[in-house]
């Protein structure tokens, strides 16, 4: 699996990238898990957007947000979607690194928190990332606040 990735800033994007980021999310969070939302909530502007293309398809995607949009006084990754068949390839995880790394790159000792589905915790912790507070319902899954912890990260 030949895979090409690199990141755009939204004004950066074409819009045939816009239009493949958000028909992969919206097939992956409101299709398959049945989740109607309002994905479009103006934070695609400030991110920085991770694309993962095989050949012409987009086949992963994730965006990487400054400080005190997602939470105050820190970074965040969000949308981080994988299409269904690249399931299984560690993509996802490929995904996650790369956004980690972005946001080391930009905002070297910023906090980094997110959003998590709770079902994704223990993928999550694997990749260094530490739970806070409670399970919270957010537009109907379950979800839970995590924080990134690098040295945690390269155990």
């Amino acid at each position: 699996m030949k895979i090409n990735s690199y990141w755009k800033t939204f004004d950066e994007l074409t819009t045939r990238e816009l239009y493949g980021i958000l028909q992969l999310r919206a097939a992956i969070f409101v299709v398959e898990q049945n989740c109607p939302y309002q994905d479009l909530d103006g934070k695609d502007l400030k991110s920085h957007h991770l694309l993962c293309f095989e050949n012409e398809r987009l086949i992963g995607t994730a965006r990487v947000l400054p400080p005190n949009v997602s939470y105050s006084g820190a970074a965040s990754i969000g949308r981080i979607v994988v299409a269904t068949d690249h399931r299984g390839t560690k993509l996802g995880r490929a995904v996650v690194e790369l956004s980690l790394a972005k946001v080391r790159a930009i905002w070297e000792e910023i906090p980094l928190l997110i959003g998590a589905q709770a079902r994704l915790q223990g993928f999550y912790e694997s990749l260094g990332f530490a739970a806070e507070g409670e399970v919270y319902d957010e537009d109907g899954i379950d979800h839970i606040t995590m924080r990134w912890h690098p040295i945690a990260a390269s155990d």
